[in-house]
């Protein structure tokens, strides 16, 4: 049987792991296999001991514990990714608060089904997205989604070419870049 290695993270300086870290110790998670980082959950960027944890931390039979899943992962696609880590190296997954243990049969089932719950509410609200912005757009010329605003004076570069400065001089006399250029000449023909 493997070790019991804990994970616990707050999103801000000012929050305190106190309680997750008590609440893992509980669960039998000893403090050297405890790995604590204080960062936001919206991005797995600057999560260290996260990476930590899942690159050498972790062995083959060890069980993750954390108190929920949103301390271990935001996103769907972030979870869908650790737990993807965790079954590859043999590792299973506890959540205290939300009676998760991977290591069962039932446990395993009951995480597919949050997982492919938050994956329908994530599809729905991109869907309700889709719409909304196709709404907007059938306005036509009232659609607050007007593109972004053209960056090169096609005069300018017209001008510039016909008194036979290349593009990339043209470019750098206008701060644009040279493929920029070349796509507006084409374009232009």
């Amino acid at each position: 049987m493997g070790e019991l290695i804990g994970y616990a993270r707050v999103s801000s300086v000012g929050q305190k792991l106190d309680v997750q870290l008590a609440a893992l110790r509980v669960a039998g998670v000893s403090d050297e296999h405890l790995y604590s980082e204080k960062a936001t959950g919206t991005k797995r960027d600057g999560r260290k001991a996260l990476d930590d944890l899942l690159t050498r931390g972790i062995r083959k039979g060890d069980t993750l514990v954390v108190t929920r899943l949103d301390r271990l992962a935001r996103s769907t696609r972030d979870l869908h990714n650790i737990a993807h880590t965790l079954t590859t190296k043999g590792v299973g997954l506890r959540v205290l608060e939300q009676a998760i243990d991977t290591t069962t049969p039932e446990g395993r089932m009951f995480f597919t089904m949050i997982s492919a719950v938050a994956e329908f509410e994530t599809e729905i609200r991109k869907a309700r997205q889709r719409e909304g912005i196709d709404a907007a757009l059938a306005k036509g010329p009232d659609s607050p989604f007007k593109g972004r605003p053209a960056t090169i004076d096609g005069d300018r570069v017209n001008a510039m070419r016909a008194q036979g400065m290349t593009p990339t001089a043209i470019a750098k006399a206008l701060g644009l870049a040279r493929s920029s250029v070349y796509r507006y000449l084409e374009g232009a023909n």
